[in-house]
């Protein structure tokens, strides 16, 4: 699997969210930042955003859920259409039965971590998981600055991916620019969550292809 760059609409125009996707569509991804206002203060989408963001792009979409009771309620957004459905192990209660539920609803089942949240105790884990979030920023609100101390998290994840023959995907999300993207692609990541870098340049696309070729040159890819 190549580089993949997922532009976070959390940075988007809210109102005009069709448009707004409509000026990425280089990207791999759309990035759906779904926040309760309980498991992070800020409140966000729900599944029937999701639902309506399905019909009106060919784009997949990767639902981040910042949420208190993802067990019970994270089915609800890959059966609204998201493909990719990220939960916090912070919240989960049964992380290997979520995973496989979100699996047989058609979802990629991801896992998310805080950046404090240490990647060895789930390595067992990661074998059930189509990829794994490391967070590069405390999750709730966009456009924090990079949190450096997360990257050698990223070199242990994939480290351990390695160690295991996994094919999981390793995906970070927080202030992810081009000043930062290089050190997390050469750490080993692969997918690249970015809001505000995409959403406050002139043209988005452009950025995205950008951030692209950037992590491809890091990665030696």
């Amino acid at each position: 699997m190549g580089i993949q760059i997922t532009p976070s609409i959390l940075n988007a125009d809210f109102a005009r969210l069709g448009e707004e996707v409509a000026r990425i569509s280089g990207a791999d991804w759309v990035h759906v930042d779904v926040m309760d206002n309980h498991f992070v203060p800020n409140l966000t989408f729900g599944p029937t955003m999701v639902e309506a963001l399905a019909a009106s792009t060919d784009l997949p979409l990767d639902a981040h859920l910042m949420i208190e009771d993802p067990d019970r309620l994270a089915v609800e957004y890959a059966e609204a259409g998201a493909r990719s459905v990220t939960f916090h192990v912070e919240a989960a209660r049964a992380p290997v039965r979520l995973a496989r539920e979100l699996r047989s609803h058609g979802a990629r089942a991801s896992m998310a971590l805080r950046p404090a949240t240490p990647v060895e105790p789930y390595e067992q884990l990661l074998p059930e998981l189509d990829m794994l979030l490391l967070m590069t920023v405390e999750p709730g609100f966009g456009g924090q600055k990079f949190l450096d101390l997360v990257v050698p998290k990223i070199r242990a994840a994939r480290a351990l991916m390695d160690k295991h023959g996994v094919e999981t995907w390793l995906q970070v999300d927080g202030g992810v620019s081009l000043e930062t993207i290089e050190r997390c692609a050469e750490a080993g990541a692969d997918v690249f969550v970015a809001g505000s870098a995409v959403y406050s340049a002139g043209d988005p696309d452009r950025m995205v292809a950008e951030l692209r070729a950037a992590a491809e040159a890091a990665a030696g890819r």
